[in-house]
């Protein structure tokens, strides 16, 4: 059995491992540390939906902005400059940019002179 692994090894490497968990097939890099998802651009119709929510969160309102056809470096850019915009704080979950506050108007206006097209989605 030994002189079977070790011929294998000889010929490509390491034969089997568990050491690191699930790897992308794409990158190589274990699951956890995955690049490919972070430089892909999310896919989807490519309208950008501005919606006010209080749904979960103690009644506070909340602006979000979901759909923009962004990677991840790109979309937190933009949360960051969106932010400033609005003089408020916010945040980036799950490609779902998240502003404090009740800013629609202000944000679609601000997403249409950058060149997305944006809608107002909701009540």
């Amino acid at each position: 059995m030994a002189k079977k692994l070790s011929s294998l090894a000889a010929l490509g490497g390491l034969v089997y491992s568990t050491d690191g968990g699930r790897h992308c097939p794409d990158c190589s890099q274990p699951a956890d540390a995955c690049i490919c998802a972070r430089q892909s651009v999310p896919s989807g119709d490519g309208v950008a939906r501005v919606r006010r929510e209080t749904k979960g969160r103690g009644g506070k309102t909340v602006t979000t902005i979901s759909g923009v056809p962004l990677a991840e470096a790109a979309l937190r850019e933009l949360a960051t400059a969106l932010k400033k915009r609005c003089g408020c704080g916010g945040s980036l979950k799950d490609g779902v940019i998240e502003i404090q506050g009740e800013h629609v108007e202000l944000l679609l206006g601000e997403l249409h002179k950058r060149g997305f097209k944006a809608v107002k989605s909701g009540g």
